[in-house]
């Protein structure tokens, strides 16, 4: 049996228990269970859940007290938890998102209802727990998971989509009143005013069973600007099945039974605050992933960065056919620069050189900093024409105007040195995809050694990789 993930049931009565494990072995989960608060604590480091099932009341505390132990630990701070509450009790509903629950579930309920509802914990949960696998990989301080929700903003973007401008109109009214964000109302058959502008923290769906809303939710799941919205559904009636079709839809939550704005601000504040972590999360994995293909002193790319596009490169011209060439630049006498001005002199001179390099590159390829005073250039779909004529210019703008330090009068006098290979496709077939890149590398090498023989400040290509 398929185990999709590991779901703490914690009830007093032992039946509820039972139909919850039944319902949920049913849909692969793995389901583990207890009754109490007491000894919950050694009970969660055992079984590490992916998302926790509770009563509201339990024989020896509540949801609250289960969700304040797992907050005090780090490694289950994320774990999702759904409290589940009596039919009709609004007070016990209301108190359980106010207590930070990440949803709370009516009983008794549809399979439909809590099925879906687990899967979107879980689903958001695992993308979360991506976002940190990819930040721990790039070292970017992820070491361990925040305990504690980061606040949500003092002031969101919130926009309203429902059937009739009545209804907006009634809704924006009644959450102005009892929120601090800005609302917004719209016509659900003029989507284009939500996404026109800028894009909402938050939006809220009316949903209907004519399936309009459940479309639009999906819509808005899918569409990049909206993707990471916090999107919540809300019914005129309790239809679990309604309710699950939205949560499946991408809906982060839904209110079933009509509008109400208690539970609605509760919501909004929660998940903004969630999102608000996730954003703050994804802008440090896109920064780590900068840092890590980045030059730090030049704002080049690195090594790291050269040869993965460089292999990008010689795989697009073995599908397209067109040659490309691979540039290995040094400046010459370099270690006189750092000898006479210092390496602080001499880090100025090699910043200098790597804007006048990625000017005169531009858009026709990449240029990293792979060395103390060396440089690659790569330029996919080039002819030898082209590369010959790109390689002269790069020597030109190095040498053409000396560098200016501050605090020195003088000018500085600054060549470089470029060794050009010339690749096409056909050669890479006969050299084999392995070793390629390492024969494409060192053929460049080659003629970058072979102008520095010749005198220095000049071009020399190389022909074949052998």
């Amino acid at each position: 049996m398929s185990v999709q993930g590991t779901i703490l049931v914690l009830d007093g009565v032992s039946t509820n228990r039972i139909m919850l494990k039944v319902q949920l072995t049913a849909a692969w989960y793995q389901v583990v269970q207890g009754e109490k608060a007491d000894g919950l604590a050694a009970l969660l480091r055992r079984t590490r859940p992916d998302l926790v099932l509770t009563a509201n009341c339990l024989p020896d505390g509540t949801a609250a007290d289960v969700k304040r132990l797992m907050m005090a630990d780090p490694a289950l701070a994320d774990v999702p938890i759904v409290a589940i509450v009596p039919q009709n009790d609004k007070a016990a509903r209301l108190q359980a998102l106010a207590d930070g629950m990440d949803d709370v579930l009516a009983h008794p309920f549809k399979d439909t209802l809590l099925l879906a509802r687990v899967r979107s914990l879980l689903r958001a949960r695992a993308d979360r727990q991506d976002m940190r696998i990819r930040g721990d990989s790039q070292s970017v301080g992820f070491a361990e998971p925040a305990v504690t929700l980061i606040a949500p903003p003092p002031t969101a973007q919130i926009a309203l989509l429902t059937r009739t401008a009545p209804v907006g109109a009634q809704w924006r009214n009644a959450l102005t009143r009892d929120t601090r964000h800005d609302v917004t109302c719209h016509m659900q058959q003029n989507l284009r005013g939500v996404l026109s502008g800028v894009t909402p923290d938050a939006i809220v769906v009316e949903i209907d069973p004519d399936g309009t809303g459940l479309n639009i939710l999906a819509d808005l799941r899918s569409r990049r600007a909206t993707r990471h919205t916090v999107l919540i559904g809300v019914t005129s009636s309790d239809n679990a099945d309604l309710a699950a079709g939205a949560l499946d839809r991408g809906a982060d939550a839904v209110c079933l039974g009509d509008f109400n704005t208690d539970e609605l601000s509760l919501r909004l504040d929660t998940l903004i605050a969630r999102k608000t972590q996730d954003d703050r999360l994804r802008a440090q994995v896109r920064e780590g992933l900068v840092e890590s293909l980045t030059d730090p002193l030049t704002g080049l790319h690195n090594r790291r960065y050269a040869m993965r596009a460089l292999d990008q490169i010689t795989r697009q011209a073995q599908q397209s056919g067109q040659g490309f060439a691979v540039m290995l630049a040094d400046l010459d006498h370099f270690k006189a620069i750092n000898d006479q001005f210092g390496h602080a002199g001499g880090d100025l001179v090699l910043s200098e050189v790597a804007k006048r390099l990625q000017s005169t590159v531009a858009d026709a390829g990449f240029v990293a900093r792979i060395g103390g005073e060396e440089f690659m250039i790569g330029l996919p779909d080039s002819t030898r024409k082209q590369a010959l004529r790109m390689a002269d210019v790069i020597c030109d703008c190095i040498c053409r105007t000396p560098f200016r330090l501050p605090d020195h009068k003088a000018l500085i006098p600054v060549t470089i040195s470029v060794g050009l290979k010339l690749c096409n496709p056909p050669e890479l077939a006969i050299e084999g995809e392995d070793d390629a890149l390492s024969q494409l590398i060192r053929a460049a090498d080659q003629a970058l050694y072979a102008a520095k023989q010749a005198g220095r400040n000049q071009v020399q290509i190389r022909q074949s990789a052998a």
